[in-house]
């Protein structure tokens, strides 16, 4: 984790390097996108789920996935769902496929956010409820996922659709990274902003870990907020701990700019010399400053 030393030296930078670029021009090659379509929160929680479970592999091919689905439910997504029966599932997702997913995946998680609608009136009660039960964050999350998944009448929607194969996938409640659920959380507890939407008021933007992607996992790595090699949700904990030196009230603020910068090519997994010389980050990267033959003196110690 990140030296108390260290941590003054990179909050200037990382502080400029969040706010004074125009992140926000990105959002549009980002699964963020969608809910940004909508104005109700209902409608903006249930359509960020979707968005946020599919988002995964190339954007060009899991967009269009999204929208597809996103027409089907019309103006009004959550009152549809609410309201949706299986039998509505079949024209819906006829034809769905989309990598480790099938129809049946995704009716699982559409008819169990409309489920939960109907009993609990938005998918933050929900969580709030899987915070209450499970004690941790989490323990939250991967209960939050099995609440949806157990709200769907999931025998009736194998009969309608045919089999699942890819709902741990979907909806994951095991011991990994979660990478996509806690990027579906930095979406609604953090914020209003120009990306995210802050409309999960009882969730503190302090207990959100960081969605945990290759590319936060190597930008980690490379600033010195993590010394762990394997990514997973230890790492993730590590990596928003030490970033919590920063902004202990919002530490995962700064999730989109690095997630982006590498996604962009500007910082990419093979470094490339002529973007490290125009990195604002490099004062504190080691292999920034390794690779442009710059002095380490100045970053030693512990990380």
């Amino acid at each position: 984790m990140l030296s108390s030393a260290r941590a003054a030296r990179l909050k200037p930078l990382l502080d400029a390097f969040a706010e004074t670029r125009p992140w926000a021009d990105r959002v549009r090659f980002d699964p963020v996108e969608f809910p940004h379509r909508y104005s109700d929160p209902r409608d903006i929680e249930v359509v960020a789920l979707l968005s946020a479970s599919l988002a995964y592999g190339r954007a060009e091919l899991f967009k269009p996935k999204i929208a597809a689905i996103l027409e089907g439910l019309g103006p009004r997504p959550a009152s549809a769902l609410e309201t949706m029966e299986v039998a509505s599932l079949v024209p819906l997702l006829s034809g769905f496929v989309y990598r480790f997913n099938l129809p049946a995946d995704v009716g699982v998680l559409l008819l169990g956010m409309g489920r939960s609608l109907g009993r609990h009136g938005t998918l933050e009660d929900v969580f709030l409820s899987s915070l209450a039960s499970a004690g941790t964050f989490r323990g939250a999350v991967s209960q939050f996922a099995r609440s949806i998944r157990d709200a769907a009448p999931t025998k009736e929607i194998v009969r309608a659709l045919g089999r699942t194969r890819g709902l741990d996938h979907l909806l994951p409640t095991g011991p990994g990274a979660a990478k996509r659920l806690s990027l579906y959380l930095r979406w609604m507890v953090r914020g209003p902003d120009a990306i995210d939407f802050g409309v999960w008021t009882r969730v503190r933007k302090s207990q959100l870990v960081i969605p945990l992607d290759t590319h936060i996992a190597r930008l980690g790595a490379w600033l010195g907020l993590t010394a762990r090699r394997t990514p997973g949700w230890a790492m993730a904990e590590e990596i928003t701990a030490s970033l919590r030196k920063l902004d202990p009230d919002d530490p995962v603020r700064y999730d989109f700019a690095l997630c982006h910068f590498g996604m962009s090519g500007a910082c990419p997994a093979r470094p490339v010399k002529s973007n490290c010389l125009k990195c604002p980050l490099r004062g504190e990267c080691r292999i920034g400053r390794r690779l442009v033959g710059e002095r380490l003196e100045r970053v030693a110690g512990p990380p």
